[in-house]
This record gives C-alpha cells, sequence and structure tokens, in this order.
C-alpha cells in the first residue's frame, strides 16, 4: 500500500537534508533493515523488517490475514525521527485477507473505538458520519497536517485518534479478498484542532 512507502520516503527525504556531519549505520538483521542516521541536531532510525505487527502499531491483527511482501519491501516499516523539536513516527503494514472489505472494515470500526470516534474517508472526503473526530481529525487535508498518504482512487480509509496521533486503516478490494494497511502515525505540532 502507499501508505508506508510514501510514509518512509518522506521521513528519509527531510532526514537527508538535515545530515550536516552526520553519522550513518546500516545493517541488515532477518528479513529486514536497520538504518541509523545521527546528526548533531538529532537522529532518525528506520526499521524494516516483520518486527511490525497490528499489536505494535496500536490494533489488532485481523483474524486470518498475512503480512504482503513484494520484491524489496518487507511489508512493514518503523520510522522514528527526531530533530530538536520536531518529532515524528511512522510505523506500518500492509496485510492481506480472502474475507470482503466490508468485513475488514466492520472489523476495524469496532477494533479502532479505543481511540475514539472513527471517521471513514474515500478521496480525502467524508464518507457518513462522523465526519471529525472529537479532537479533530478530518478527511481533508487541512486536518491532516499537511500529511498526504496519496490513497489510491476509491480507497477507502478509517481514521481514529487527533492531528498528531492517528491510527489509520486503509482497505481496498484485491481479487476475491482485501489488501489493507495499518498505520499509526505521530506528526509534530500542537495538540489540539486549529482552523
Amino acid at each position: 500500500m502507499r501508505t508506508r512507502r510514501i510514509a518512509v520516503w518522506a521521513a528519509m527525504g527531510v532526514a537527508v537534508m538535515l545530515m550536516a556531519g552526520c553519522r550513518v549505520e546500516s545493517d541488515k538483521h532477518g528479513n529486514g533493515d536497520n538504518v541509523t542516521i545521527s546528526t548533531p541536531f538529532g537522529g532518525m532510525h528506520v526499521k524494516t523488517n516483520d518486527a511490525v505487527t497490528p499489536e505494535s502499531i496500536g490494533v489488532a491483527a485481523y483474524p486470518g490475514a498475512s503480512m504482503v511482501k513484494k520484491d524489496n519491501d518487507n511489508g512493514s516499516a518503523d520510522v522514528d525521527m527526531s530533530f530538536g523539536g520536531f518529532q515524528l513516527r511512522v510505523k506500518a503494514a500492509d496485510y492481506r485477507t480472502g474475507d470482503a472489505p466490508d468485513k475488514v472494515e466492520a472489523f476495524y470500526r469496532t477494533e479502532m473505538k479505543r481511540y475514539g470516534d472513527v471517521i471513514a474517508c474515500r478521496d480525502h472526503s467524508s464518507v457518513g458520519t462522523p465526519t471529525h473526530t472529537l479532537e479533530g481529525l478530518g478527511c481533508d487535508e487541512k486536518h491532516s497536517s499537511g500529511y498526504s498518504n496519496h490513497a489510491g482512487s476509491g480507497e477507502l480509509q478509517l481514521k481514529a485518534g487527533s492531528e498528531q496521533h492517528q491510527h489509520i486503516v486503509s482497505i481496498e478490494s484485491d481479487g476475491g479478498g482485501t489488501k489493507f494497511g495499518l498505520v499509526a502515525l505521530d506528526l509534530p505540532g500542537k495538540n489540539g484542532h486549529e482552523d
């Protein structure tokens, strides 16, 4: 799914711009890579391996789903950036199940309620009600703190949390089943919602 890939590349791009006097360490562990970038201003740690689980993202695993892996893609990523007061954290993983999208949606609508209101989005517009969480998270770019995961056309996203602390499940039909991506996103910024 595009959500994880775009988040990882955006985080890496910001880190490259801030790398004056940096140290880079890279090593391969099992099915993934670990990269650590340290600078006088802060650092970044990226892990791409099977260690990112639904539970580490903060949601339960959909029963019977399996992680989606493609060429040079381990199916998950954990990005942690800290430069001065700027902190960004992204955990993401892609999965597939033989069940229909509506069953996956029903499961995650219930599962994500632990983070408050759950909203549904398609093409950056609300689907049904509520249209915003009590914490101010919405479907439009303005209510995503400028973060865009460029969801595919028609892809359904369930979101819960605030603008700075989000849980997102992207759901799309995949042949006779469903592909879905799980994301925990901690963005820099003020707590709460401001227009």
